[in-house]
C-alpha cells in the first residue's frame, strides 16, 4: 500500500513521502486559520447576515489561499520544484484567453 502512495504521488522515498503530507497537511490548515482574519479585513459581515453564505464565501476564498499557502510551506520545506506543478495548475485553470 505504500508502495502504491510512493508511486501514485511520485515520492522518492517513504520520508518523502511523509514530508509531502506534512506540506499538504501544514498548508490546509494554514489556510483556513489565515482566512478567517482576511474575511474581518474586508468586514464581510457587515455585508452578509446569513451565515450559510458567509461559510461559502470562506470556502471559496480559501482555495486560492491554500495554493500560495501550499508554495511557501513546500519552499520552507525545499519542497518547491514538487509543488510548482500543483500551483501552475492552478493559475492555468483561471487564465482567460
Amino acid at each position: 500500500m505504500i508502495n502504491n502512495l510512493i508511486s501514485f504521488f511520485g515520492a522518492n522515498s517513504k520520508f518523502h513521502l511523509l514530508k509531502i503530507f506534512v506540506i499538504f497537511g501544514l498548508a490546509g490548515s494554514l489556510s483556513v486559520i489565515i482566512s478567517d482574519p482576511l474575511l474581518h479585513l474586508i468586514t464581510i459581515e457587515n455585508y452578509i447576515s446569513n451565515k450559510f453564505f458567509y461559510w461559502v464565501i470562506r470556502l471559496i476564498l480559501i482555495f486560492p489561499i491554500y495554493q500560495f499557502v501550499l508554495i511557501a510551506v513546500a519552499l520552507v520545506f525545499g519542497e518547491f520544484s514538487y509543488f510548482k506543478k500543483f500551483f501552475i495548475k492552478f493559475i492555468n485553470y483561471f487564465k482567460i484567453n
